[in-house]
């Protein structure tokens, strides 16, 4: 058990590391394109506010990070208050799509061959001279150990039968009703406060939903708590800063707390409509 759970802590500790060497790979190889998203940020529409924000968080893999840009641009009046709460929609946005490809391709193919394929690729391409193809190279290396990183934590979590006393009691938690999606809301903020990654959180909770350890009622309540629990630390990193800095990221607390609240209303219709959908999807 102490060997699965260090091998647990290792797979999601080279999961982080994963993800930091992506995003530095592509800011390093699209720099010059990712200031078109500066530029939209500043002046046209709302629309292309909040595309901006998905895109930037998309690259930095942090909705925390963008969050963070965003209130000191605003705290020095490089962008009002209002263009900030749309960059930060978008954000919103941008965070889901790490969840989005590991869903897409870590669970239903077995990525392990890809995983080293790209693991070889990209390391030949950092040891060529132009930095363009280097630093793709190091983009490429980093979403390796992202899929290197979830084949362990898919393998160092034991399969649910195996556990049966744990099971029973998971399953016992889960079985109070909107209690339990209220708990199961609460591990998810104290969770994503503590790795402070929403994208880390969120891998973990689809995978223990996918081995069978949570059901899926619940592993929905976890992920919109880890939606609550990722604006903490802006608003701790912006409580130092100026009164629009803290609005800043205040608002982005309000929007997500907002979401979450409106989901919780209709929380079983929502459960519901998940259901559907991937029913649609599978046939």
């Amino acid at each position: 058990m102490i060997l699965q759970l260090l091998t647990l802590l290792g797979a999601l500790a080279l999961f982080v590391f994963g993800l930091e060497m992506l995003s530095s790979g592509i800011q390093k190889a699209f720099g010059d394109r990712l200031r078109r998203f500066e530029k939209w940020m500043t002046s046209g529409t709302p629309f292309k506010q909040i595309l901006s924000g998905a895109g930037i968080t998309a690259v930095v893999q942090s909705s925390s990070a963008t969050t963070i840009l965003v209130a000191s641009l605003v705290s020095v009046a490089t962008l009002s208050l209002k263009q900030g709460i749309c960059v930060i929609m978008g954000a919103n946005i941008g965070t889901t799509i790490t969840a989005w490809i590991i869903a897409a391709t870590g669970f239903w193919l077995d990525v392990t061959v890809l995983a080293f394929v790209l693991l070889g690729a990209g390391f030949v391409m950092t040891l060529l001279k132009k930095s363009l193809v280097k630093n793709i190279g190091q983009a490429v290396l980093g979403l390796s150990l992202v899929f290197v990183g979830l084949i362990y934590i898919k393998s160092s979590i034991p399969a649910i039968d195996t556990v049966p006393e744990t099971a029973a009691y998971i399953s016992g938690l889960a079985s109070h009703g909107i209690g339990s999606v209220l708990m199961f809301m609460l591990i998810g903020i104290i969770i994503t406060f503590i790795l402070q990654s929403s994208s880390v959180t969120v891998i973990l909770t689809m995978v223990l939903a996918y081995l069978g350890w949570l059901p899926f009622p619940m592993a929905a309540a976890m992920v919109l708590g880890e939606n609550i629990g990722t604006t903490i630390g802006a608003n701790i990193a912006a409580s130092g800063a100026g009164v629009q800095a803290r609005r800043a990221a205040l608002a982005h607390t309000v929007f997500n707390v907002a979401g979450a609240v409106f989901v919780l209303i209709f929380f079983n219709i929502f459960i519901k409509i998940n259901l559907g959908l991937v029913s649609c999807v599978r046939t």
